[in-house]
């Protein structure tokens, strides 16, 4: 008899699957339309100039940037340079070589060359020695806080004290007290794998949170916290309270911004994560509609080093358990005295249940540093 309902729930569950799989694709562009990092509109020509050795559209793209005190935009774009010098710097070299003391070749030259630092087996000694590049970056132009987000990044990889850190946090916010690449900074500093605990995570992320501007990303933070407790494993039930606290408030963030907006892009795909770790199906395959064709490295990169295959994965197992928990038919329509009226539907099986797998000893990055 346990053998027979057994077989009998696998049948049913195959044919919800078939009947509503299909159905569950509406709204989500096919896998050859989903972009990974897919660069906004300004940055863009400024990667492809810089591919033939041309840096003067990323120098006029920061240089607007900074006129206009957009920091947010100008910390992005900052990191996205620095990874494509990466393995093709000589746009950059030809850009120090013509202006040496220009700001913003400054801060990519030192974001690019921390980033360098961090990947060294002795990290940080390495980070260390490009000290003095970070510290040229923060005084080339006082107003600015990307060079502080990155002394933040810096202070971690060398082991700072927390007085160091908070001296460093500090100088941050006062620039842009809702900065969200120096709030990341921070979470990363406080979290379990580094210097703090889950617990000084998820309080700092919180108060973060309720302090920041409506439709800042900083709202967004207590779902980072959220997704660095996921990865370590074990949740306690009040620890479940407070990821599904976060993805609420992440979910309300998300609300304010249009379907596949790049601007909120990451924060979609980091609370998509943590939605399916929590089976939260359903509205998972709503958040994937809002990405759209947005994919991000992280947190994906996390998992694997395919980061847009284990994001399409990822959508496709949400259809397959949305669709799985489906009654085969939503009601029957029965004719009453010649007025339609819908049948109760029958009670939906329990989702299936999946493994996220993590990659062991490998910590959230984000757009920052392992």
């Amino acid at each position: 008899m346990v053998r027979t309902m057994s077989l009998l729930r696998a049948l049913i569950s195959t044919a919800r699957m078939v009947r509503h799989t299909p159905r569950l694709a509406d709204g989500l562009p096919p896998d050859d339309a989903v972009l990974l990092d897919a660069p906004d509109g300004g940055l863009g020509p400024a990667l492809v100039a810089a591919a033939v050795g041309d840096h003067e559209p990323a120098a006029a793209l920061l240089a607007a940037t900074r006129g206009a005190a957009e920091w947010e935009n100008r910390d992005r774009h900052v990191a996205r340079l620095a990874a494509f010098a990466y393995n093709r710097d000589d746009w950059l070299a030809g850009w120090l070589a013509a202006s040496p003391r220009d700001p913003d070749a400054l801060l990519v030259k030192a974001e690019l060359e921390v980033r360098r630092a961090w990947e060294s087996p002795a990290s940080a000694e390495r980070l260390r020695e490009v000290g003095p590049l970070v510290h040229a970056a923060a005084e080339a132009d006082p107003r600015d806080p990307v060079p502080w987000r990155l002394a933040l990044d810096h202070a971690r990889g060398t082991h700072a004290t927390h007085t160091a850190f908070e001296a460093l946090w500090e100088q941050a916010v006062r620039r842009s007290p809702h900065h969200y690449g120096c709030h990341v900074a921070a979470l990363q500093y406080l979290s379990a794998v580094w210097y703090g605990s889950h617990r000084e995570c998820f309080d700092f992320a919180e108060r973060a949170a309720e302090d920041s501007l409506p439709g800042s990303l900083v709202q967004a933070l207590p779902v980072r916290a959220a997704f660095s407790l996921l990865l370590a494993g074990a949740v306690t039930s009040v620890q479940a309270d407070r990821i599904d606290a976060a993805a609420d408030r992440a979910i309300a963030l998300s609300a304010r911004f249009r379907t596949a907006d790049p601007w909120p892009a990451e924060v979609r795909n980091l609370l998509v994560y943590v939605l399916i770790a929590r089976g939260r199906w359903t509205e998972a395959l709503e958040v994937f509609r809002t990405i759209g064709t947005c994919a991000t490295s992280f947190p994906w990169n996390c998992l694997t080093d395919d980061a847009l295959g284990q994001f399409l994965e990822a959508r496709d197992g949400v259809r397959i358990e949305v669709a799985s928990s489906t009654p085969i038919r939503r009601g029957r329509r029965i004719r009453t005295n010649g007025a339609a009226h819908p049948a109760a539907a029958a009670g939906s099986l329990s989702p299936l249940t999946t493994s996220q797998g993590k990659a062991a000893g490998r910590a959230p990055s984000g757009g920052h540093y392992a």
